[in-house]
């Protein structure tokens, strides 16, 4: 609770929380501004049978819910970052601009993300409104009015993109998933109520399910996100001058998951992408999206299938980004600069291949772990016939993720200014 406390007692600390949850409170009040000539009733039903875009509703924050301006969420940025990670395996003068040039490189490389992020959301906005207006939530538009809705919903997008951002900025969590945190979090009370006023004893094999579920992914994301591999290292001994230095001995920290949260986002953004394919090929043929529109159902609605493609897009993109962030050469090269070593290995190509094999091996439990939570309320599904659970396992793992990592940079934060302080 002290700790707590501390972070409104620092004022440099205190106006970026302000500053972020004012920004979370912009978002979620654009949210609640909807598109006109919607048909409520029919949007719930279609919701509510539709599994695919109760995954969209995550990212939008509840904004799909009632088809407001930030209806796609942060989605097309997703999406366009994805594509851009692609692209750093096919092109390695990418891959080498945005590794060796260090920030610069970074700023690139997002650069150019944004810019994708445009004609990605023109995409999706258009297909997804042309799909409410074929199943009748939405009321038949002039071309005029509904390239305005169009416009309307890619600005909320790219809107909601620059808050993302700008949260990033602040250094309180990653900006795209606190607006994805913001979402879930958002929607509990409504969940709770509902589920309390609604409460069937009946179905109360469905509420235990929930909460061991429940307890089951909290207590599994919070023990994977903060296990570590640690490695030992040693210092030589350095003397100069009068003055010897080094000769201690340490540890480097692997973590089993280094990826965090990422993963399940950019699986859920990759499935989603086919839908909005599927649209939008109505412009050019609108039997071939119809054709598209089936197979896509259709492949959702085979659970078994749709849960096997989702755990391995979540194995898969959790090496894939761990590859991305953690580059072992790079450790090797700081380790030897600095004098460490591991004992028992040389340094240099060897050290990389050592840490390399590590990572390997333990991500495969975070990988793991990350894909079987993904798919257990699926599974569950599957085995029970309880389609309460549907997406539960995904919005708490990205809730516990988040608040664990929101923690861990108020934390160090607040341990740097009590060395500034001591200093």
């Amino acid at each position: 609770m002290n700790r707590f406390l501390q972070i409104f007692k620092i004022p440099d600390l205190r106006k970026k929380v302000l500053m972020v949850l004012f920004w979370l409170f912009v978002f979620r009040l654009l949210a609640t501004i909807p598109i006109p000539g919607i048909d409520v009733l029919k949007l719930q039903e279609f919701l509510g049978s539709n599994q695919l875009f109760s995954f969209l509703n995550i990212f939008s924050g509840g904004g799909l819910s009632n088809l407001s301006v930030m209806m796609l969420g942060v989605g097309p940025y997703i999406t366009a970052t994805i594509i851009m990670q692609l692209l750093t395996i096919v092109f390695p003068n990418l891959k080498k601009a945005y590794y060796e040039e260090g920030a610069a490189g970074q700023a690139k490389f997002n650069r150019i993300s944004r810019y994708l992020t445009v004609p990605l959301a023109i995409l999706q906005a258009y297909g997804f409104l042309n799909l409410l207006t074929s199943q009748g939530i939405l009321d038949r538009l002039s071309f005029v009015n509904f390239f305005g809705n169009v416009i309307v919903v890619t600005a909320g997008s790219i809107f909601l993109m620059w808050i993302g951002e700008l949260i990033s900025e602040y250094k309180i969590g990653n900006g795209v998933s606190l607006i994805i945190f913001a979402g879930i979090v958002s929607q509990l009370p409504q969940e709770v109520s509902s589920a309390f006023f609604n409460y069937n004893p009946a179905m109360l094999p469905t509420y235990i399910a929930f909460v061991v579920l429940s307890i089951i992914v909290i207590a599994g994301v919070v023990f994977v996100n903060e296990g570590e591999r640690k490695i030992p290292v040693s210092y030589a001994k350095q003397v100069r001058g009068n003055k010897m230095y080094g000769g201690v001995n340490t540890y480097l920290p692997l973590r089993v998951n280094q990826a965090g949260v990422i993963p399940i986002i950019f699986a859920i953004s990759l499935l989603l992408f086919p839908q909005f394919i599927a649209q939008a090929a109505s412009i050019f043929s609108p039997a071939l999206s119809l054709k598209l529109n089936e197979l896509v159902s259709g492949f959702f609605a085979n659970i078994p299938l749709y849960s096997l493609a989702y755990f391995a897009l979540v194995v898969l993109f959790t090496y894939f980004y761990t590859a991305i962030t953690f580059d072992p050469q790079e450790i090797a090269k700081n380790l030897q600069r600095s004098g460490g070593f591991i004992p028992g290995i040389r340094p240099g190509e060897a050290t990389a291949e050592m840490v390399g094999r590590i990572v390997r091996r333990i991500t495969l439990f975070g990988a793991l772990f990350l894909g079987v939570i993904a798919v257990l309320p699926n599974l569950t599904q599957i085995f029970t016939g309880i389609q309460a659970l549907t997406i539960g396992g995904t919005a708490l793992l990205i809730v516990v993720a988040v608040a664990l990592e929101i923690m861990k940079q108020i934390e160090s934060q607040l341990t740097v200014r009590e060395y500034e302080g001591i200093f």
